[in-house]
C-alpha cells in the first residue's frame, strides 16, 4: 500500500514540474521575442539618424563648394580688366615718352583721314543729274542759267563745269583747256592733307623702332653694370622695346587703312570729274549748233 501512494506522489510531481516548466517557456520566448523587437527598433532609428546626418553633411558640403565656386567666378570677373585699363597698363610698361609720340601721330593722323573723309564725300556729285540740269538750263535759260545750276551744285565737278561755260563765248578749244586746268586745281584740293597722312603712317613704325632701339640699350646696360644680370632685370628693357614696336606698327596699320580708302576715293572722283568734262564739251558744242 505505501508503494501505491508513493508512486502516486511521484507520478503527480512529475506532472506538476512538466506543467510549470511548459507554462514558463512561452512566458520567456516573449521576453526574447520583446526584447528582439526593441533592438531592432533602436537600430533602425540610429541608421535613420545616421543616415540623416550623412545627408546633412553633404547637403553642407555641397552648399560650401557651390559658395566658394560662386566667390571665385565674381573674384575673377573683379579681376578681369577691361580693355582701356589693359591699353593704359600697356601704355605706361611702354614708356610714355615714347608712347606719346606715337599716340600723337595715331590722333593727328585720324585727324587728317577724318577731314578727308568727311570732304570727299561732301565733294560727292550725282554728275549725270547735273548734266541734265545744265543742258535743259541751257535750251531754256542760255549760259547765264546753267552757270547758276553749277553755282547752286556743290562739288568738284560742278565748280569744273562754271569754269568751261565762263569761257563758252570763246569757243570749244578755250572751254576744253580751261576745263583741263581748272581740273588740275580741283585734283590737287582732293589730295590735300594726304602727304601728312603719309608722313604719320611712316613716322608711327620709326618711332617704335627708336623705342625699341632704346630698351636694347638699357638692356644692355644692366648686364655691361652687373656682369650677370637677373632675367627679370632685362625683361623691364626687352618689354619696352617690343611694346613701343607694336604700338608703332599698328598705328601705322591703322592709317595705312584710312589711307588707302581716301586714295580710292579720290581717283573714283577723278575718274567722274573727267568723264563729266567729256560729256559737258559735248553738250556746248550740242548748244552752240543749235544756236547757229
Amino acid at each position: 500500500m505505501k508503494k501505491v501512494f508513493t508512486l502516486i506522489a511521484v507520478t503527480g510531481l512529475l506532472s506538476f514540474g512538466t506543467v510549470n516548466i511548459a507554462t514558463a517557456q512561452p512566458s520567456d520566448s516573449v521576453a526574447v521575442a520583446a526584447d528582439s523587437a526593441a533592438l531592432d527598433s533602436i537600430a533602425q532609428v540610429e541608421a535613420a539618424e545616421a543616415e540623416a546626418a550623412a545627408k546633412a553633411k553633404a547637403d553642407e558640403e555641397a552648399a560650401l563648394a557651390k559658395a566658394e565656386a560662386e566667390s571665385k567666378s565674381v573674384e575673377l570677373v573683379q579681376e578681369e580688366p577691361d580693355i582701356s585699363q589693359t591699353i593704359k597698363k600697356y601704355f605706361i610698361d611702354g614708356g610714355p615718352m615714347f608712347m606719346s609720340f606715337v599716340l600723337i601721330a595715331l590722333i593727328l593722323g585720324l585727324a587728317l583721314c577724318i577731314e578727308r573723309i568727311i570732304y570727299l564725300n561732301l565733294a560727292t556729285t550725282n554728275t549725270k543729274k547735273l548734266l541734265e540740269s545744265i543742258e535743259a538750263a541751257l535750251a531754256s535759260g542760255g549760259v547765264e542759267e546753267a552757270k547758276e545750276v553749277c553755282r547752286n551744285t556743290r562739288g568738284p565737278v560742278a565748280s569744273i563745269f562754271y569754269q568751261g561755260l565762263e569761257r563758252s563765248n570763246e569757243g570749244v578749244e578755250m572751254v576744253e583747256k580751261s576745263i583741263i586746268a581748272y581740273g588740275g586745281v580741283q585734283m590737287g584740293l582732293l589730295e590735300k592733307g594726304l602727304s601728312w597722312i603719309g608722313l604719320f603712317i611712316a613716322l608711327a613704325p620709326m618711332l617704335g623702332f627708336m623705342g625699341t632701339v632704346i630698351g636694347m640699350i638699357d638692356t644692355f646696360n644692366v648686364i655691361e653694370t652687373k656682369g650677370e644680370a637677373e632675367p627679370a632685370e632685362l625683361a623691364g628693357g626687352i618689354k619696352v622695346a617690343l611694346l613701343t614696336t607694336v604700338s608703332g606698327l599698328i598705328v601705322a596699320m591703322i592709317l595705312q587703312v584710312f589711307y588707302n580708302y581716301i586714295v580710292s576715293k579720290i581717283d573714283g572722283l577723278v575718274n567722274q570729274m573727267e568723264d563729266a568734262s567729256i560729256s559737258m564739251v559735248d553738250i556746248l558744242l550740242k548748244h552752240d549748233m543749235k544756236n547757229k
